[in-house]
């Protein structure tokens, strides 16, 4: 395929997006949904507005299912396009480009993920869907690509060994999930991906990637009937499998501990935080307005005016939660110069001990109501947008009208409300925290 036609391509999808109206970007999609033949649940959402298909693919196939074997779950996501059926990676590779399509593959805690963008004018969409089937339902697991997988997973290792913040990371989850699975690095260590052997990479495969352990999201110019037809292809020569089983649950923190991890640079980073909350948490909502006015909204937070704007302490402070399957961490951290590291752990601290103690005023609630709420139409205002949250929605078991309830829940949110959440889900006095940087 010619370089023109590439530029014909880009060029089309850029121009494609700019016929979005705001109008449309502001309307919830209407969601349906289906089982295939073979037990995958389809989550649809017709989009023709632009002449593709996002289709994604989620498989409860994450690190938390390595069983001790971290890094497990990467490697075999990694290896899916590197040959399937009597394709070689090469191949694969030019099948995508050759049509303008969009191949992606990822692996997280809970999910691995693997995406596709394509045109649906027929003989470049039965192109993309052929290499997609086959890559997804026939994946050879080469040796030679997964040595040249394995080292690049090594060289990357060897990066985050040298990066504060990535040991930071590490060291956290360690320390605030202990034996539950989600302690382990997702993308292993140096020994555990070392050890790894192609028979683990099959046995995982034929595990964990099959029918009834996935998700398909698929949003674009199709209609029902066609939906259907993709999500059958993609899967018909899955087996139907089972579902994996449900993870342990996460266990509260009993105490306090915190570990500083000697690092030769002039900053420390520093993380603080607790188990959080689960996608479908019935806290979901007042946490997440919480956060957003504790320190998740930037230069407006409370985090970020104590921390850098009344004292200079870092330029960046935040909080989060990662919501996952089971409780994800609820994650509060900065970076700073190693001499303000106690200071500024100790401001970090207070500030959450206030805010869980007093919860938040009126006015901050108000302005995190227009914040949140005037943003989201700018969330679901593309098809790959749109496929993810249809994609979180049937992983997670969220319901069907998630979207369409969304800013009435974030609107319903109370300074009560914020104020119980808090109390009850965060112990400023039971905290992980980890600082990784000059001696201390």
């Amino acid at each position: 395929m010619n370089r023109p036609f590439h530029s014909f391509l880009r060029g089309l999808y850029f121009v494609a997006a700019l016929l979005l109206i705001s109008a449309e970007a502001a309307a919830t999609p209407d969601i349906l949904q289906w089982q295939t033949a073979n037990g995958a649940h389809v989550y649809f959402v017709a989009a023709p507005q632009l002449p593709m298909v996002d289709i994604q693919v989620v498989f409860d196939a994450g690190s938390a299912r390595d069983e001790g074997k971290d890094g497990l779950a990467v490697l075999t996501n990694g290896l899916l396009a590197e040959g399937a059926g009597k394709l070689d990676a090469d191949a694969i590779a030019e099948r995508f480009d050759a049509i303008g399509a969009h191949f992606s593959n990822s692996a997280l805690r809970d999910m691995s993920v693997v995406s596709l963008r394509t045109l649906t004018d027929k003989k470049l969409l039965n192109s993309a869907l052929d290499t997609f089937a086959t890559v997804l339902q026939q994946p050879t697991f080469p040796a030679d690509a997964l040595e040249r997988v394995r080292n690049q997973m090594l060289i990357g290792l060897q990066d985050e060994e040298q990066s504060p913040g990535a040991i930071a990371e590490k060291a956290f989850y360690r320390a605030l999930y202990g034996t539950h699975p989600y302690a382990s690095p997702s993308d292993g260590t140096s020994d555990s991906v070392k050890a790894l052997t192609r028979d683990e990479v099959v046995s995982f495969y034929q595990r964990y990637f099959v029918a009834h352990n996935a998700v398909i999201a698929i949003v674009g110019a199709v209609d029902r009937k066609q939906a259907e037809h993709i999500a059958e292809q993609i899967t018909q020569r899955l087996p139907a499998g089972n579902a994996a089983p449900a993870l342990p649950p996460v266990q509260a923190l009993t105490k306090a501990e915190s570990i500083h991890i000697p690092h030769p640079s002039t900053q420390t980073h520093i993380l603080m935080g607790q188990p959080g909350m689960r996608r479908n948490d019935p806290d979901y909502f007042p946490l997440y307005v919480g956060n957003f006015i504790l320190g998740g909204s930037g230069f407006t937070s409370r985090i970020t005016n104590e921390i850098r704007e009344k004292r200079g302490l870092a330029y960046s402070a935040y909080s989060y939660f990662v919501p996952m399957r089971e409780e994800g961490p609820f994650m509060l951290g900065l970076q700073t110069r190693n001499a303000s590291a106690d200071e500024s752990l100790k401001v970090l601290h207070e500030t959450l001990e206030k805010f869980a103690q007093g919860g938040v005023t009126e006015k901050e609630l108000a302005a995190a109501k227009r914040n949140i709420t005037g943003g989201f139409a700018l969330n679901i205002d593309s098809n790959s947008d749109i496929v993810q949250y249809l994609a979180l929605i049937g992983f997670y078991h969220l319901p069907p009208d998630y979207l369409d309830t969304f800013i009435a829940r974030i609107n319903a949110v109370t300074v009560e409300q914020v104020r119980d959440a808090f109390a009850r889900r965060v112990a400023p006095d039971r905290m992980i925290t980890i600082t990784v940087g000059g001696n201390r």
